[in-house]
C-alpha cells in the first residue's frame, strides 16, 4: 500500500491527449497516478513518458477494457485523446509491480476502463483502494464529441445515447465512486475537477450532443461541490478551448464557424492547461478554484456566434 504522504490522483482518459499532458504534470510534480483509459497500451505509454515504468492491477480491473480508442472526440480539445500516435504500445507491454515506481517513489498504475460501464468504474477505484490506500484527487476527464458535423435532424439517437453515456453518466459514476472513497477514508477529503469545455457556455455549429453534456457537466459540479461540503471534498471545473493535442490538429486547418463559414483557429499548449489543473489540485483543502476557463487568447470564443 502506498504511503498516503504521497498524494494520488485518478486521470480517465489518461492516454492521450489533455489526460496524458494532466497525468505527466502531476507524475512530474511527485504524484502517483492511476491511469484509466480503453487501451492499456496508450496509458503504458503515458506512463513511459513520465520515466515510469507501467504497473497493472491485480483482480477485475487487470482484465482489460474493449478494443478501441480512447473516449474522447472533443471538439474544443477537451476530451482524452483517441490512442497516443507516438508508439507507445512498447516490446514489453504493460508491466508488473515490480519496480514500477519511479526514482522518487511515485506510481503509475494502468487501469483499462471505459467510464460509460460501472463495473469498470468501481473495479478502477478498487484498483486504487487496494495500492495506494486513499485517493486525493479525481480529474474527470473522459469525454467524446460524437459524430464531427452532423446536422441536428440528423443525428441519430445511438450518437445522441453515446455522448450522453460517456460525458454525463461517465463523469457521474467516475465522480460518485471518488466521493464515495474520499467520504470514507481516513482523514476525509479530496479534490474532484471535472473536465469541462468553453462549450459549457456557447456552442459551436451542429454540436449539440456535446454541448447539451457539457452544459450538464457543470450542473454535477455545482452539485458535488455543495454535496462534499461536509466531508471536505472539493469540486472545480475546468474549461477549455482550442488546446493543441492530436483532436484539434483540424482547428488550425478551418472548421466550420457560426456565420457559416469555414475558418481556421489559434490553439494553445496543452501543457498550459496541465499546468492549471496541477495548480488546482495542489491547493489547500480550504481553497478551491471552482470554474475555470483557460483557451487560446485569440481564438472565437467572447463573441463566438
Amino acid at each position: 500500500m502506498e504511503d498516503r504522504r504521497r498524494k494520488t490522483a485518478v486521470v480517465t482518459g489518461a492516454g492521450s491527449g489533455i489526460g496524458r499532458a494532466v497525468a505527466l504534470e502531476l507524475m512530474g510534480a511527485g504524484w502517483s497516478v492511476a491511469l484509466a483509459g480503453r487501451r492499456v497500451e496508450s496509458l503504458a505509454g503515458t506512463a513511459r513518458l513520465a520515466g515510469r515504468r507501467p504497473e497493472r492491477p491485480h483482480g477485475p480491473a487487470a482484465d482489460g477494457g474493449p478494443d478501441g480508442a480512447d473516449e474522447a472526440r472533443a471538439a474544443d480539445g477537451t476530451g482524452a485523446g483517441a490512442a497516443g500516435t507516438d508508439g507507445a504500445a512498447g516490446t514489453d507491454g504493460a508491466a508488473g509491480t515490480d519496480g514500477a515506481a519511479g526514482t522518487d517513489g511515485a506510481a503509475a498504475l494502468c487501469v483499462p476502463t471505459d467510464v460509460t460501464r460501472p463495473g469498470d468504474v468501481a473495479a478502477l477505484f478498487a484498483a486504487v483502494r487496494d495500492r495506494f490506500g486513499g485517493l486525493d484527487l479525481l480529474f474527470n476527464n473522459a469525454g467524446t464529441f460524437g459524430p464531427g458535423g452532423v446536422p441536428l435532424e440528423e443525428l441519430s439517437y445511438d450518437a445522441w445515447r453515446q455522448v450522453v453515456d460517456t460525458n454525463l453518466n461517465g463523469a457521474f459514476l467516475c465522480a460518485q465512486a471518488a466521493f464515495r472513497q474520499m467520504k470514507e477514508q481516513r482523514p476525509q477529503g479530496g479534490r474532484i475537477i471535472n473536465n469541462g469545455s468553453v462549450s459549457a457556455h456557447v456552442p459551436r455549429p451542429r454540436s449539440i450532443a456535446y454541448t447539451a453534456t457539457k452544459h450538464a457537466l457543470t450542473g454535477l459540479t455545482k452539485s458535488l461541490s455543495l454535496d462534499g461540503r461536509p466531508y471536505r471534498i472539493a469540486c472545480g471545473q475546468i474549461d477549455i478551448g482550442n488546446a493543441a493535442t492530436e483532436m484539434t490538429d483540424r482547428m488550425q486547418r478551418g472548421v466550420l464557424q457560426a456565420n457559416g463559414q469555414v475558418a481556421a483557429e489559434p490553439v494553445m499548449d496543452v501543457r498550459d492547461v496541465a499546468r492549471t489543473v496541477l495548480h488546482m489540485a495542489e491547493l489547500p483543502p480550504e481553497a478551491n478554484v471552482q470554474f475555470a476557463t483557460v483557451l487560446a487568447t485569440a481564438m472565437p470564443y467572447v463573441g463566438r456566434g
